[in-house]
């Protein structure tokens, strides 16, 4: 192990913080943007707003799915960074690109299976004509998708988080500009409802990817490796790596969105109250989930680089920060939950009786947000280590045979209803998180023997 100098944890937060930032501002774009296209497509249509829910939940595991799987990028451009390995960086690039856009025609295959069984799942003959265009814009976008996420990891395992964090921002503004327009018909643009805000979205996707295309292009940081991707060629070793990596993480977070999705069916049973109190109660958690997610993004390419240099000591103590900031955001998160509580349920309803059930689920809200920052920190020091396969056989038993038995036994064979159900998101995660943290000890202390 080669001898290196120890950083101060004041150098490891702020290393994390400029990378982690900018990150964190994108996601949180995001979620703006979904907000603003419920917004704009339920004050236009309320059937519109329905389909809508419909294809975004059916292409959510799919999005998340291949996210995930773009993710296994990171860690190789990070660690052959660290190494100086220049050459390198634009081999794996190409190769990633050429996977990603593997996996993306088999996810639109999949998803088109869907499309033409979509009449058969249950939802209302009304919605029917609203759905399958929708749905249909949604299949074309999934490549621009995996590409876009392909140039997204390439840029943050390279440690330029800003420019991601921009081209997203832009494409969010350019998104909710567009649906103003197509949905709306102003302007003297044609009126097109919910087929018009999947235009926008497919256009904004489109846009993003030519932005970043054209980054890499001509701005000057990225010179050294333009070179090393035109002179690269496909490389099989390249490519089965990047899905030996790629796959077991789209798989634990897969399991991780799908156990949640279960568990909204399973709160639906209950009755259209406590499923009103889930979804506002979800949509809440998903701004710390967000938050902590990209400080995790940061510290996996932490520690690739640290991985890259064969630089362990500073290794952990980049993981030692990652976990005092996340679960520092996970503490202002609950006292925001807990003190927001009011205005913040006033803002989604003012239903009395769903506004009861939704005070009752604060309290787990709060208590969770402790285990998502546990398993985010933990699964992201792994991924930046590339110790990716236990994380998928932890995510099955995590959220599987814990998470999903625990919410069954609480919410209805012990009668708590949905307060019950909601214990399976803490008992989920903990275990993860938990598990998690024992598998990256163990990694660890076997990188330092080497």
């Amino acid at each position: 192990m080669r001898s290196m100098q120890l950083l101060p944890y004041k150098q490891q937060v702020s290393s994390l913080l400029r990378l982690g930032l900018p990150i964190v501002v994108g996601q949180l774009g995001m979620i703006i943007l979904g907000l603003a296209d419920t917004i704009m497509i339920g004050h236009h249509s309320t059937e519109e707003l329905a389909a809508a829910a419909f294809v975004n939940n059916v292409f959510n595991l799919a999005i998340i799915f291949a996210t995930g799987f773009s993710y296994g990028l990171t860690p190789l451009i990070g660690m052959l960074q660290g190494g100086g390995n220049t050459q390198g960086i634009g081999r794996v690039f190409r190769n990633a690109l050429a996977a990603n856009a593997s996996v993306a025609v088999l996810l639109t295959a999949v998803m088109y299976t869907v499309y033409c069984f979509v009449d058969k799942l249950g939802q209302p003959e009304e919605l029917l004509p609203h759905i399958r265009p929708y749905f249909v814009l949604q299949l074309i976008s999934l490549l621009f998708i995996m590409l876009f996420n392909g140039f997204r990891q390439f840029a943050e395992g390279l440690t330029d988080t800003r420019t991601p964090m921009w081209i997203l921002l832009g494409g969010n503004a350019l998104n909710i500009f567009g649906n103003y327009l197509l949905i709306y018909g102003s302007f003297g643009f044609p009126e097109w409802g919910l087929f018009g805000a999947g235009v926008s979205t497919l256009v904004s996707r489109i846009v993003m990817l030519l932005v970043f295309i054209g980054v890499v292009a001509v701005a000057r940081r990225y010179k050294v490796y333009r070179e090393a991707i035109l002179r690269s060629r496909f490389n099989r070793n390249d490519f089965m790596q990047l899905n030996a990596l790629g796959w077991p993480i789209a798989l634990q977070m897969g399991m991780e969105t799908a156990a949640f999705s279960l568990s909204a069916i399973m709160v639906g049973w209950l009755g259209s109250i406590p499923l009103a109190a889930h979804q506002i109660m979800i949509s809440v958690s998903t701004i710390g989930f967000m938050v902590y997610y990209g400080m995790g993004a940061a510290l996996a390419v932490r520690v690739s680089h640290f991985m890259g240099q064969k630089d362990f000591p500073n290794l952990r103590r980049a993981v030692n920060s990652g976990m005092g900031i996340i679960l520092s955001l996970a503490i202002v998160a609950s006292l925001f939950f807990y003190l927001a509580r009011t205005p913040i349920i006033y803002s989604f309803t003012e239903d009395h009786e769903v506004m009861i059930v939704v005070s009752s689920l604060i309290f787990s809200l709060i208590v969770y947000q402790f285990g998502d920052a546990l398993q985010i920190t933990f699964a992201n020091a792994l991924r930046g280590t590339t110790d990716v396969k236990p994380m998928m056989w932890i995510a099955f038993f995590s959220y599987f045979i814990v998470a999903l038995p625990v919410g069954y036994l609480c919410g209805f064979t012990w009668g708590g209803g949905v307060v019950g159900v909601w214990v399976a998101f803490p008992a989920g995660l903990f275990t993860a998180g938990f598990l998690f943290w024992l598998r990256f000890r163990y990694r660890l202390q076997q990188l330092m023997k080497k």
